[in-house]
C-alpha cells in the first residue's frame, strides 16, 4: 500500500472537482477533530458515471432521471469522494467547510460540518463496499491523522451516528472491523 500525502489541504494524487457548496470554517483547520464516513449512489443503487460529482458541483441535469428532479435544489458536498474503483476525487479543500453532515451532533456538539471532514464512498447501505475502497479510505485516513493531529481513530463515525433517525449511511454493509484492521496495519507500517 502506498503512503498518501496532503499538501496545502489537498490530497496529493486526487483528481479535483471543485464544489461551490462550501464556505470558511469558524475554526482553524488545526482543530478539525472528526471524520465522517458517508455513502452515496446516483441514481440510488446505481454505480459509475459522473452523477455524484455533478451533484456536488451543482451541475446535475434534473431531467436525466426522475430522482434527480427531487434533489436538484439541494446544495451538498464532501471533502472527498472514493469511487468503487478506489479513484479519489477531492471536491473541497480540507481547511474549508464542506456541506456534508447537515443537521448533526457529536458528543453534544452540533454543526458537525464546522469541525469535521466528510468522505463519501460510492455505495449503499446494502451493497458491500469494494476492497479498493477500504484500502484507499484507510490510506487517506492515515494521511489525515498525520496532517490533522486532533483526528483520532476513536473520532471516526458514520453519517448515521451523527444524524440518527435522519441518515443511515454508510450502513450495515460497511465493515467497520475490516476498515479499522487495515487502518491499524497501515499505522504500524508508518512507525
Amino acid at each position: 500500500m502506498a503512503k498518501v500525502g496532503i499538501e496545502s489541504h489537498w490530497l496529493i494524487g486526487a483528481r479535483r472537482a471543485l464544489s461551490p457548496n462550501q464556505d470558511a470554517r469558524p475554526i482553524p483547520a488545526s482543530e478539525i477533530n472528526l471524520l465522517v464516513i458517508h455513502s452515496i449512489s446516483f441514481p440510488p443503487g446505481s454505480f459509475g458515471g459522473a452523477y455524484i460529482e455533478q451533484f456536488f458541483c451543482n451541475q446535475l441535469d434534473s431531467a436525466a432521471h426522475p430522482y434527480f428532479h427531487e434533489i436538484s435544489h439541494l446544495r451538498v458536498s464532501a471533502h472527498l469522494l472514493i469511487y468503487r474503483t478506489g479513484e479519489t476525487v477531492q471536491c473541497v479543500s480540507f481547511d474549508q467547510r464542506a456541506w456534508h453532515a447537515g443537521e448533526s451532533q457529536y458528543q453534544g456538539r452540533g454543526r458537525c460540518n464546522d469541525f469535521s471532514l466528510g468522505i463519501e464512498l460510492e455505495g449503499t447501505d446494502k451493497a458491500p463496499y469494494t476492497d479498493s475502497q477500504y484500502v484507499k479510505l484507510a490510506e487517506v485516513t492515515q494521511s489525515l491523522f498525520r496532517s490533522y493531529p486532533r483526528l483520532l481513530p476513536e473520532r471516526i463515525v458514520g453519517h448515521g451516528d451523527i444524524a440518527p433517525g435522519r441518515k443511515t449511511d454508510p450502513g450495515p454493509s460497511f465493515d467497520w472491523t475490516r476498515y479499522r484492521s487495515i487502518l491499524e496495519g497501515l499505522e504500524a507500517s508508518y512507525l
